[in-house]
């Protein structure tokens, strides 16, 4: 015991004197002023939205998609109702970038084993059109096979081609007047659009294939000179020319080919595709996200189909917000046998199956409000159900507080109590509620026109849903036509859940003030 006295008095003679002062001798006490500012409710709850960085992106990301749906079938020179029967199902080309030569927006589509005979077919398309098809020779093989007692060597190309360019030459039945117009628009532009006839007889009978300008054999392959070139066999029979062509012709022509047959009142041309498609539309080609099997735009039909979906989604969620937080308000303040009454009902409606309810809603009542009111119909009779179970336990939660028996004591109604005292408490959490309301909407309504149970295109023209199933029946070939619909999908729902996680923990009364 001793031992341990003389150790504390070293210890606290080792203390300096001036750690016994006093901090506040002879000085007035009172309450320091707050350093900080107070923080509302709803303040606090976007400084702690903040803190959660995968939420504020998420947000971003929604602003971006948004805006997508408002920007881009206004900047787009197409509409869902421009369909082009000849560019389905083609890959994104600007013409800037693939003049580039980077690999990308290019049209590229890559073809496998192509023979010799079908690389004189691109090579021909490029010589008479200008527009060469081939973007790139990928791969390059040797076979050889015995001909006759003799080696022959024959190579075959794996390579890329552009889709927009190697449509090439096609034949087009033209009125008077619409050939008329092509050939102002030749004289003016100097673009070549029609261009000369071709007899079958000339190319050995085949009537199926405009591209085939030059000599060719049974099978369609060129018959080269000594030199390589090809053999031009256009038709100087003006015996069967359908109009006079008094435009720009192409190089090599002394005036002597002709440029049309006649077709019952009409004429029949051979006319570069990519160049006629410039007439018609007054641009050049231009799909960014490259087209569906219908052979719409799918930049603009994502942004307008997104849009038609959000819209959708919006409404059904204030609907249900509005029917819910009423019908979960009377349960929660009443209770009892109002509650238990009311509960059951939710109870019965909840078991009917959504899909059921939206077919059955679809097959009798479409006709009368349409796709989208009856699909709406379906959507608000059982969705409501969710968010009057939360407002009901708000209600639970807070109808027993001390601020509610006050108002009460003061004489406030059962109305007020309710929606000036109880519900702005519960708001925070209803609000957070209805953000993951809608990324279940969009994903519901999504898989409905997918599967073809519910058809939205009659009112917006396209869909989600309606662009997803269109891009799987040629998945295999044009990938692209499902993924930029699915990349638009996936991003929308993984960003809206991203965000209503942050709502649901920035209005959480529990974390408030924990962070700071």
């Amino acid at each position: 015991m001793e031992h341990k006295s003389n150790s504390a008095e070293t210890a606290y003679e080792s203390i300096p004197k001036e750690k016994f002062e006093f901090a506040q001798l002879d000085k007035e006490l009172h309450d320091e002023k707050l350093e900080t500012k107070t923080r509302g409710y709803f303040t606090d709850a976007l400084f702690r939205f903040k803190k959660n960085k995968s939420s504020v992106v998420a947000a971003y990301i929604i602003l971006l998609l948004v805006l997508f749906t408002i920007i881009a079938p206004l900047i787009s020179p197409y509409t869902v109702n421009d369909k082009d029967a000849v560019y389905i199902s083609s890959p994104p080309y600007v013409r800037a970038i693939a003049d580039l030569n980077i690999g990308l927006f290019d049209g590229a589509v890559t073809r496998l084993s192509q023979n010799e005979a079908q690389y004189n077919y691109w090579r021909g398309i490029a010589e008479e059109t200008g527009y060469d098809p081939l973007l790139r020779i990928l791969e390059t093989t040797e076979t050889v096979s015995k001909y006759k007692g003799k080696d022959r060597i024959s190579y075959f190309y794996k390579l890329q081609t552009n889709k927009y360019y190697d449509t090439g030459v096609v034949y087009r039945v033209l009125s008077y007047s619409e050939y008329d117009r092509i050939l102002e628009f030749q004289n003016e532009t100097g673009i070549q659009v029609i261009y000369p006839y071709v007899e079958p007889a000339a190319i050995s009978g085949i009537t199926d294939n405009p591209n085939l300008w030059y000599q060719v054999d049974a099978k369609g392959a060129a018959v080269l000179d000594k030199d390589g070139n090809f053999v031009p066999v256009y038709s100087t029979n003006k015996e069967i020319e359908g109009r006079p062509y008094d435009s720009q012709r192409i190089e090599g022509d002394d005036g002597s080919y002709i440029y049309s047959v006649r077709k019952s009142g009409a004429v029949q041309c051979r006319v570069c595709y990519y160049n006629y498609y410039t007439f018609v539309n007054g641009h050049e080609p231009f799909y960014v996200f490259g087209t569906n099997t219908l052979g719409q735009d799918l930049f603009s039909a994502i942004g307008i189909g997104a849009r038609i979906s959000l819209i959708f989604a919006v409404i059904v969620s204030a609907i249900n917000l509005t029917i819910g937080a009423v019908y979960g308000a009377i349960q929660g303040y009443y209770g009892g046998t109002v509650d238990l009454v009311m509960d059951r009902i939710a109870d019965i409606l909840s078991g009917v199956p959504f899909v059921v309810v939206a077919v059955l809603f679809q097959l009798h009542l479409a006709e009368k409000v349409g796709s989208a009111g009856s699909l709406l119909f379906a959507f608000v009779m059982t969705g409501w159900i969710s968010m009057s179970a939360l407002t009901r336990k708000q209600f639970y939660r807070f109808k027993g507080q001390e601020f509610v028996f006050a108002a009460r004591t003061l004489g406030a109604s059962d109305k007020r109590l309710m929606f000036k005292h109880i519900f702005p408490n519960a708001l925070g959490t209803i609000i957070t509620s209805c953000a993951l309301v809608i990324p279940s909407v969009i994903s519901s309504e999504t898989n409905l026109t997918y599967l073809g149970l519910v058809n939205l295109s009659t009112m917006a023209g396209t869909s989600i849903g309606t662009l997803l199933a269109q891009g799987q029946t040629a998945m295999t070939a044009s990938p692209y036509a499902m993924f930029f619909p699915a990349l638009y999908f996936a991003l929308l729902l993984i960003s809206f859940n991203l965000f209503g996680n942050g709502l649901r923990d920035a209005f959480n009364p529990s974390t408030r003030g924990v962070e700071d």
